[in-house]
């Protein structure tokens, strides 16, 4: 019998509009003989599914289930793709987990502490894993810029601490230009974590379960046609992502074997991806994304197919993984 699976996309974050081509792109790939998808549209002020003819169809958040016509429909799994709160944050996987609906990304705890930048860097740490000089600010801290300068030095990044990377990011190369920096981190979060900038080589590692066995999935290499890899650069086609990364063996095997100590390390599972800057030779983490982008303009695609895995066994993958626990 087919398992019927929601594929949860949308959101409550800036990312919502990719976070439902993703979900799209999953919906298209999945294996017709083996899975029944739905897409569900979890929004701000509504949650429903969305049929082939476009109706919507309000989901029951009592018990995530959804009634079209005289029927009722449960669902096995959910494939989870939302970028943001609450499918990134751990809400969403704290719900399902409390209904008993196993879920394709990693758990509660681990999506909140991931989604966390200041403290999934914190935790990271004992493990010997490099990241950039940073300074935490709270909304309500009075912002000594002279004293954040003298940290973490200039050019600088000043980021939302808890949010997708594109947004509420700024590249700070004077002290003046760090209020307005800071204003704009908390637009998207009352927290912000301000990094000093890493010269050197920009690269992503995909780190997957598939078919039972922990994976790091080929290098990619990320070069932004703007000053750093934002929203433009990540979904509007102003960088160039190469794959294989254009690094020695010695280095990819080096950030690969990190990337899946991290993966270990934080009991992960599913689909994730990780970035890192090469300074001084050395790859310095910057962060991991528990639900990534899964469009055709995404990286962790790319990086499956140089690897030889197709996209309908990459996501079924995660739902087998998901629904074996």
């Amino acid at each position: 019998m087919k398992k019927k699976i929601a594929i949860a996309m949308g959101g409550y974050s800036s990312e919502y509009r990719i976070s439902i081509n993703s979900g799209n792109m999953v919906y298209q790939h999945l294996s017709r003989e083996l899975y029944e998808p739905y897409r569900v549209h979890i929004l701000k002020g509504e949650w429903f599914m969305v049929a082939d003819d476009d109706t919507p169809y309000p989901i029951n958040k009592s018990n995530f289930t959804v009634r079209i016509q005289d029927k009722t429909i449960s669902f096995d799994c959910v494939f989870n793709t939302i970028h943001g709160t609450p499918g990134e944050n751990g809400l969403l996987q704290a719900y399902l987990e409390l209904l008993g609906i196993p879920q394709t990304s990693c758990g509660y705890y681990q999506a909140a502490l991931t989604f966390n930048k200041r403290d999934l860097i914190s935790v990271l740490k004992p493990y010997g894993i490099k990241s950039a000089t940073n300074f935490f600010l709270n909304k309500e801290d009075n912002l000594n810029p002279g004293e954040i300068v003298e940290k973490v030095g200039l050019p600088c990044f000043v980021k939302a601490n808890r949010a997708g990377s594109s947004f509420g990011i700024t590249k700070v190369k004077t002290k003046e230009e760090l209020i307005p920096a800071a204003k704009t981190a908390f637009k998207e979060d009352d927290e912000a974590i301000i990094e000093s900038f890493l010269d050197g080589t920009e690269v992503s590692v995909g780190v997957v379960t598939y078919k039972g066995e922990v994976i790091a999935l080929p290098v990619t290499e990320i070069i932004s046609e703007n000053e750093f890899f934002d929203y433009e650069a990540k979904y509007l086609g102003k960088s160039q992502e190469i794959t294989p990364a254009r690094i020695s063996e010695e280095q990819t095997k080096k950030v690969q074997d990190i990337s899946i100590l991290i993966y270990k390390k934080l009991k992960m599972k599913g689909l994730t991806r990780s970035e890192f800057i090469f300074h001084d030779g050395e790859p310095h983490f910057i962060e991991m994304n528990t639900t990534p982008g899964l469009s055709k303009a995404s990286i962790l695609p790319q990086q499956a197919a140089k690897a030889g895995i197709s996209l309908q066994d990459l996501y079924g993958s995660a739902i087998e993984a998901a629904l074996e626990e």
